[in-house]
């Protein structure tokens, strides 16, 4: 991967970074108080994938700059943003004061947590993004 591709796409994972930010806030704000915490994370989990996927979409153009990237370099920005996302997850949320068990619930499947559903569908934007935008490789 070329070192432009990887610092817009560092760029990038910034603003999707900033965008959750605020779309913790809100949903934190607005979503919680009229259907609880819970439910509240696993909304902002879907709707901070249609939020990862906009970004991409419309910042695609840009990622892909000149250079014809093979697949494996959308699935390694993908990985990278994954790898990210999870350090900053973890990171917050020990500043915040939550417990290693708060944390890792947004995570369990079985506990209904759909975080790992999300960075899932993080993983995939990029590759999905410029297949459906028809980029060229």
């Amino acid at each position: 991967m070329h070192r432009p591709t990887i610092t817009r796409a560092l760029a990038i994972w910034l603003l999707i970074i900033l965008v959750e930010s605020f779309h913790g806030m809100f949903r934190t704000i607005l979503l919680v108080p009229m259907v609880g915490d819970f439910p509240a994370r696993q909304i902002g989990a879907i709707t901070g994938s249609a939020i990862i996927f906009a970004i991409t979409w419309f910042s695609m153009p840009w990622l892909r700059g000149t250079q014809q990237a093979a697949p494996k370099t959308w699935w390694a920005i993908g990985v990278i943003w994954v790898v990210l996302t999870l350090v900053f997850e973890i990171l917050l949320g020990r500043a915040l004061g939550l417990s290693w068990q708060r944390i890792i619930e947004d995570y369990n499947p079985a506990q209904g947590g759909l975080m790992g559903l999300g960075l899932a569908a993080m993983l995939a934007t990029p590759w999905l993004v410029a297949n459906w935008r028809k980029i060229k490789r």
